[in-house]
């Protein structure tokens, strides 16, 4: 199988709503492109004056996203704002910025020391399931916490990654998925917390679930972990699970 040629860019710290953006811009260029090479191939011909020619590169393009935000909530599509414990001016005093998102899941936090990563990937070029999609995140993130040592697993019924999640009171989840696809073509995707401040969970209940913790990687470890040397291992571990080559 001809491994898909990923873009990777590493945007440093953006704030949310400029990252949302510019993933919204890329999903909507490549659904575009296939209303476009659909259209093409069902003879369909533009009529409109201003119209691009059908000759122009009409092929979707994938992408990978890693990102910091500034401290921020995000509400998935299907989440309830009463998982949020703080009130607007609560959110203000305490600098968080807060959005309703069209991805899926509940509530969650993003902020300093957390690997954000953001897949705009054609899946008609990979697979159309959105479920192995998602277990595929998550293997991404089990593999990269294989190489500290950490066991990371999945939880019945529960999208991320957990660390000992068949365990009562034990059970504590380091990776948050939630993600948006569109004609096949997917957004949003995974919050890693590193050195993550696991304080700000404490002002919402994490994905709506509230008899279970939060970790980071550095509490797993008991010491900071190097940023750079997870980003290298999560980029090489998204290669050999996608089979992809990111460029």
């Amino acid at each position: 199988m001809i491994k898909q040629k990923v873009i990777f860019k590493d945007m440093g710290s953006l704030e949310y709503g400029a990252a949302w953006n510019y993933q919204e811009n890329l999903l909507q260029e490549n659904v575009r492109k296939k209303a476009k090479r659909s259209n093409a191939g069902s003879g369909v011909t533009a009529l409109a004056a201003d119209a691009e020619p059908l000759q122009e590169d009409n092929n979707t393009e994938h992408y990978l996203l890693f990102v910091e935000h500034p401290p921020v909530y995000t509400l998935g599509k299907s989440g309830k704002k009463e998982n949020v414990l703080l009130d607007n001016d609560g959110l203000l005093e305490r600098g968080i910025q807060f959005f309703n998102t069209n991805r899926g899941g509940d509530i969650t936090f993003h902020g300093p020391n957390q690997l954000v990563g953001y897949p705009i990937l054609d899946l008609e070029k990979f697979y159309t399931d959105i479920g192995k999609y998602l277990r595929n995140l998550e293997e991404v993130i089990i593999l990269t916490l294989d190489g500290y040592a950490v066991k990371g697993e999945r939880s019945a019924g529960e999208t991320g990654v957990w660390i000992e999640p068949g365990v009562p009171g034990r059970e504590r989840k380091i990776c948050a998925i939630g993600v948006r696809c569109s004609r096949w073509i997917t957004m949003h995707g995974f919050a890693f917390n590193i050195n993550t401040d696991l304080s700000y969970f404490n002002h919402i209940i994490p994905c709506g679930i509230s008899n279970k913790q939060v970790t980071s990687l550095e509490k797993e470890l008991g010491y900071k972990a190097d940023i750079n040397e997870v980003k290298e291992k999560v980029r090489k571990n998204f290669e050999i699970v996608f089979n992809a080559e990111l460029i």
